[in-house]
């Protein structure tokens, strides 16, 4: 990910202000902020259990064809009005071709691996993120390595991966147990939106988030769309004529996952900042994972839950680490996968 033009903080450089050390926000101001917050992790939480549904109904390069091209079409209008303010360079597609590489890395192991798994076991493989992070980080951005060699990031590191191997070498009784190839595939997953969320951080830093993550969907929609013309079944063709309740979740999905999701997030991290944000988005896996015991009776045992809970309190433990580039990991291990 190196590159010759060294981009700016991009709590600095936008909008959206990445800070925590500003004072308090205004009742308002934080009340938004909150409101935004539990939305997003209600939004990116609500996703597995769409595509686990799905699942059964569209192959996994179809479903990501479709949902991001109507996510690309949402996200169009933002490029068009920062063009015509003049805020659209032709360099920002360049900019944004890492990291749309890793994004479409990762949705397609995303996706693919609820065809393998439970919801729930796959968001909890998706935590790994913070590790890939943190590796990543430390080799390429070292502004950023103080922070990860910090005892509390580093004794955090460890509690995170020794709660969750349990979770996940565990697996789901009515699933047959531990699944090798799904674990694979989340954690694959989580690699790859590590390094999406990195990539971002280092390319993409000096434009406005919104107009960022608005031309990685573009790019994102075309490798999508290209996987499913060459590996879907008949090439997606066959999605328009599925039931209506599928379309219709197709196209939800993509809504609250792709484009709500991210605008919610965003307004989140303004209002309330980074470190709120990320620590109650790790909550995910457990909302999913009672959800899908209720729904489709997908279950762990107790000390899996335990396990998980001992996860998340490690995840905790490194997004509340201060100091320096503290804020760019933390952006960089909350990126949510859609």
């Amino acid at each position: 990910m190196n590159h010759t033009r060294q981009p700016r903080d991009l709590s600095v450089t936008t909008p959206v202000s990445m800070a925590e050390d500003k004072p308090a926000a205004p009742p308002s101001k934080a009340t938004l902020g909150i409101t935004c917050m539990l939305l997003t992790l209600a939004c990116w939480s609500t996703v597995p259990l769409f595509l686990r549904d799905l699942a059964s109904e569209v192959d996994h390069w179809s479903n990501n064809g479709w949902r991001y091209g109507v996510s690309a079409v949402i996200w169009l209008p933002a490029l068009v009005l920062a063009w015509r303010r003049g805020r659209l360079p032709m360099r920002i597609w360049r900019d944004a071709l890492i990291p749309s590489l890793f994004n479409i890395a990762g949705q397609a192991a995303f996706t693919a691996a609820f065809h393998e798994m439970n919801p729930g076991l796959v968001t909890f493989g998706l935590r790994t993120q913070l590790i890939w992070v943190a590796i990543g980080a430390y080799m390429f951005v070292p502004s950023e390595r103080s922070i990860i060699r910090s005892p509390r990031y580093l004794i955090g590191a460890a509690i995170l991966l020794g709660g969750l191997f349990p979770v996940l070498l565990g697996g789901d009784a009515s699933l047959g147990g531990f699944n090798a190839w799904g674990t694979a595939l989340s954690i694959f997953c989580a690699f790859s939106y590590g390094m999406y969320g990195l990539g971002v951080r280092r390319c993409m830093g000096s434009y406005h988030p919104i107009t960022a993550f608005a031309a990685i969907c573009q790019m994102t929609a075309i490798g999508l769309i290209a996987l499913m013309l060459l590996f879907g079944d008949a090439g997606g063709s066959g999605v328009p004529d599925l039931p209506g309740l599928v379309l219709l979740q197709l196209f939800v999905s993509a809504i609250i996952g792709i484009a709500l999701g991210h605008i919610l997030y965003y307004i989140s991290i303004a209002r309330i900042g980074i470190v709120i944000t990320s620590g109650v988005l790790q909550l995910q896996p457990f909302f999913v994972g009672i959800a899908s015991a209720f729904i489709y009776g997908e279950r762990f045992a107790w000390w899996q839950w335990a396990s998980g809970l001992i996860a998340v309190l490690g995840a905790f433990l490194m997004l509340t680490c201060t100091g320096p580039g503290a804020r760019q990991v933390g952006i960089a291990s909350s990126e949510g996968a859609d």
